[in-house]
């Protein structure tokens, strides 16, 4: 049985030319004359007709389907798409055609979607923006006002506020180096002098940098056992130390008090070095995972900008990691901690 669904432009002329013989050789030998005229009307009007139906067939489907794959090419058609739509595009089924215009239209749709999602984090990246900047710049003036109306006069006051003032001027400052640190990172500006070094020496370093900031959340800080032996990456150091420096004070600042971070780093392969940070704080829920390292996205809004910072640090380690030619992930679940972990190379 004719599969109508898959019907080609052979068929329907065939189709279309045996009908219209076959009645009209009927209809000869009907009225009186002799079979051999009627087959032969038949034989002429099928050949003649086929001949037409296809012909007319052809040059309307295709035309139509010349004109769906120009509009999905959108540009001028170049000598090898020329030679596509004159020898193979009259070789496809319709069939194939509709598959390859579904898969476009497909593409499209995830194109615009793409599209939509980026619309939206470009409208939150300005919110984000706009309220780091607006913080630190309306506090200065607030103090500046006071200040200027007449606050200078007492000794005490007039040092609180200014020294308010200039630690929201750090922040602003903060705020535009990350800002400048991206962009570099993102254009590619920003090189990179890879060289060999024991990562965990460089850990250490920072472990000590942070020591103070520990103290005082009475976190402490280790090297997971088993991972002591010395392993040499081959790296921009200060780019990782600026990695490493961001990821321990995020799990110093929304750890748990008197918590543990442990740094850990196993040789994956020849081509790998997989490096964790891990503490046993309070966690990130599940739909913030994969989001987590935007610019300025932050999972808790008022206890994150309590904690201070750019809202950057992450998304900054996510370039560097990146500009490395490697991935930097995160693991978390709610009370039981979070792990964020990056590969590197091996020395060379």
């Amino acid at each position: 049985m004719l599969n109508t669904r898959n019907i080609t432009p052979v068929q329907i002329a065939a189709i279309n030319a045996g009908t219209i013989s076959l009645l009209v050789g009927v209809a000869i030998y009907f009225f009186g004359e002799s079979i051999a005229t009627a087959l032969i009307s038949f034989a002429v009007l099928f050949l003649i007709s086929y001949l037409l139906i296809r012909y007319f067939t052809d040059r309307f489907i295709y035309r139509r389907i010349k004109l769906i794959y120009k509009f999905i090419s959108q540009t001028k058609a170049t000598k090898r798409e020329e030679v596509f739509y004159q020898s193979v595009l009259p070789e496809k089924s319709l069939e194939e055609v509709s598959r390859e215009v579904e898969q476009w239209a497909e593409q499209k749709k995830q194109e615009v979607e793409r599209l939509r999602q980026t619309e939206q984090y470009r409208k939150e990246f300005l919110q984000n923006l706009s309220h780091e900047l607006k913080t630190p710049v309306f506090a200065i003036q607030g103090y500046i006002d006071t200040l200027l109306s007449g606050a200078m006069q007492q000794e005490e006051l007039a040092k609180k506020f200014l020294s308010n003032a200039s630690r929201n001027i750090e922040r602003l400052a903060s705020l535009i180096e990350d800002l400048d640190e991206i962009s570099r990172l993102e254009s590619g500006e920003q090189q990179l002098f890879r060289e060999n070094f024991i990562i965990q020496e460089l850990i250490q370093e920072v472990f000590e940098a942070l020591s103070l900031k520990c103290a005082d959340r009475f976190i402490r800080t280790s090297i997971k056992k088993g991972c002591e032996t010395p392993v040499v990456v081959h790296a921009d150091k200060e780019k990782i130390r600026m990695v490493l420096f961001n990821l321990v004070d995020n799990a110093i600042k929304y750890g748990r008090q008197g918590g543990h971070i442990i740094f850990s780093c196993y040789k994956t392969d020849d081509r790998q070095v997989l490096i964790e940070i891990s503490d046993d704080g309070h966690g990130i829920a599940e739909e913030h995972l994969s989001r987590i390292f935007e610019r300025f996205y932050r999972t808790d809004l008022a206890r994150s900008r309590k904690e201070g910072g750019s809202g950057l640090g992450l998304s900054i380690c996510k370039h560097i990691i990146e500009a490395h030619g490697h991935r930097i992930h995160v693991r978390s679940r709610i009370d039981v901690g979070t792990t964020f972990g990056f590969t590197l190379e091996p020395k060379k």
